[in-house]
C-alpha cells in the first residue's frame, strides 16, 4: 500500500512538471506567432513601478512576438512574413539573443514599411520602461535643431556662423583664441576644437553657480586650450553637444527643455521619457535621456520620412537630409563598430553612417548609436528601421544588424 501511494505521488508529480512545461512551451510559441491574449508585452509590475532601471529585475522569460500588439500609441503594426522578412531567421535571432549570443540585450524591435512587425524584449525590457539612451540623445538635440530651423528661429546659414554670435551673455573678451571661430556646423560634427577634459569638468562642478545658463559656455571657452584649424577635428567629445543646447535655448521662445517637449516629444506623443537636465539647468545634451523601444522607433521614423510625421513637416527636410549623410570620415580603425560586413564610416549632425553588406551587395545605412547598445538604425533601400536597447559593455550590435537582421529583408 504504501508503495503504490509512493508510486501515485511520483505518477502525480511528474505530469504537474510535465503540465508546466506544456504550458510554457504553448506560451512561448504563442509569443512567436502573436496568437495569444497572454503575448502582451511585458510591462514593468507595480512592484517594481519606483526601481531605476538599473535595478529592474530580468524577465524570467524572453517575450518574443512576430505579430506585435496595437497600443494607443498610432504606431501601425503588421505580421513578420507576411508584411516583410523572413520569420524563421528573425525569431532564430530572437531567441540567439535569449541565450545572450549577443551580450545583455532589452529589445529588439523592427519595422518595414511603416509597420512594426517584430517586437521582443529580454532581461530590462519593458514595453513601458524608459531606457537609458546614452549618446543616442544626442541625435534627438539634432532634430531639435532641426525643428528650429523649420519654424524660422534658425536657418541653414545659420549653421555657418559663429557659436558665439547666438549667446549674448557672453563676455567675448575674455574667451580663449579662436572661440569665434566655433559654427554650429562644427560644433554638430563633433569637431569645435574646445578641449575640457573629465577631470577640468568634475573641478568646474566644484563651483556650479559659474555654470548656471550661458555661464557654463563662457566658462569652458575661457578653460579650452586655443581653438586652431589643428585642433578642429573631429573628437567625439561630450561637451560640443552642450553648447548646441545653449544655441537652442538662447533662440527659441521659453527654454530649450519645454522646446523639445512642445515640438517634438509632445507631437509624436512621446510622453513616457525622461530627461535629466545638465547642471547648466538645460537639457543635458550629450546623454541622459531615456525612451521606451517603441518611442525610439516614432524617432527612426521622423528620420525615415525626412522630418514629416503624419504628413506634417516636423524638422527641416534640407537639414535632416544634411544630418544624416556624411560630412566627416573618421578612420575606420578607430571606429569600433567596422568590421567585415560594416565597412565606410561617416558622421553627419550626432548621426552615424556606415555601409552594410550581405553577399555582394552593400546597404547604405544611418543610425543613432548610443553606448551600451541603444540604437537606431535605418536602412532607407529596404525600408527598415532596428531599434535595439540593451546594457552591454561588448557592443555588438551593427554586427548582429548586418550578419542577422539585414539577410532576413533581401529577397
Amino acid at each position: 500500500m504504501k508503495l503504490n501511494l509512493a508510486l501515485k505521488a511520483q505518477i502525480k508529480n511528474l505530469i504537474t512538471i510535465a503540465l508546466l512545461i506544456s504550458i510554457a512551451v504553448t506560451q512561448n510559441v504563442a509569443a512567436e506567432t502573436g496568437k495569444s491574449a497572454k503575448t502582451l508585452a511585458p510591462e514593468v509590475s507595480s512592484k517594481d513601478a519606483k526601481v531605476s532601471f538599473w535595478d529592474m529585475p530580468y524577465l524570467e522569460q524572453a517575450f518574443i512576438n512576430t505579430k506585435p500588439g496595437v497600443r494607443k500609441d498610432n504606431i501601425a503594426v503588421g505580421k513578420l512574413g507576411i508584411d516583410g522578412g523572413n520569420k524563421a531567421m528573425i525569431v532564430k535571432l530572437a531567441k540567439d539573443i535569449a541565450e545572450k549570443k549577443y551580450g545583455l540585450v532589452d529589445s529588439l524591435l523592427i519595422a518595414h514599411k511603416d509597420k512594426l512587425i517584430f517586437e521582443s524584449y529580454y532581461l530590462r525590457g519593458r514595453v513601458d520602461l524608459p531606457h537609458m539612451q546614452a549618446s543616442s540623445t544626442k541625435s534627438y538635440v539634432s532634430m531639435a535643431i532641426g525643428r528650429a530651423i523649420e519654424l524660422g528661429h534658425l536657418t541653414m546659414a545659420d549653421l555657418d556662423k559663429p557659436l558665439v554670435s547666438f549667446l549674448k551673455d557672453l563676455d567675448t573678451d575674455k574667451l580663449v583664441a579662436g572661440a569665434e571661430t566655433i559654427t554650429l556646423h562644427k560644433a554638430m560634427t563633433m569637431s569645435s576644437g574646445m578641449k575640457i577634459t573629465r577631470e577640468q569638468q568634475k573641478e568646474l562642478k566644484k563651483k556650479p553657480e559659474q555654470l548656471k545658463g550661458q555661464g557654463q559656455v563662457q566658462t569652458f571657452l575661457e578653460h579650452s586650450p586655443v581653438i586652431n584649424e589643428a585642433s578642429q577635428q573631429f573628437n567625439y567629445t561630450n561637451t560640443d553637444p552642450m553648447l548646441v543646447m545653449q544655441v537652442l535655448d538662447a533662440v527659441v521662445p521659453g527654454s530649450a527643455k519645454a522646446f523639445i517637449k512642445q515640438e517634438l516629444l509632445d507631437k509624436m506623443g512621446i510622453t513616457l521619457y525622461e530627461w535629466e537636465d545638465d547642471v547648466s539647468g538645460l537639457p543635458y545634451g550629450p546623454y541622459a535621456s531615456s525612451m521606451t523601444s517603441r518611442n525610439m522607433l516614432k524617432w527612426g521614423t521622423l528620420f525615415k520620412n525626412q522630418g514629416k510625421w503624419q504628413g506634417k513637416q516636423l524638422v527641416s527636410k534640407a537639414f535632416i537630409n544634411k544630418a544624416t549623410s556624411r560630412i566627416v570620415h573618421p578612420d575606420p580603425k578607430e571606429i569600433f563598430f567596422v568590421g567585415e560586413h560594416v565597412t565606410n564610416p561617416g558622421y553627419g549632425y550626432y548621426f552615424w553612417q556606415a555601409d552594410m553588406t550581405a553577399g555582394d551587395k552593400s546597404y547604405a545605412s544611418t543610425s543613432a548609436q548610443g553606448g551600451g547598445g541603444q540604437y537606431i538604425i535605418l536602412i532607407d533601400e529596404l525600408d527598415l528601421i532596428i531599434v535595439t536597447t540593451a546594457h552591454e559593455r561588448e557592443d555588438r550590435t551593427m554586427k548582429m544588424a548586418a550578419e542577422a537582421v539585414l539577410p532576413a529583408f533581401i529577397n
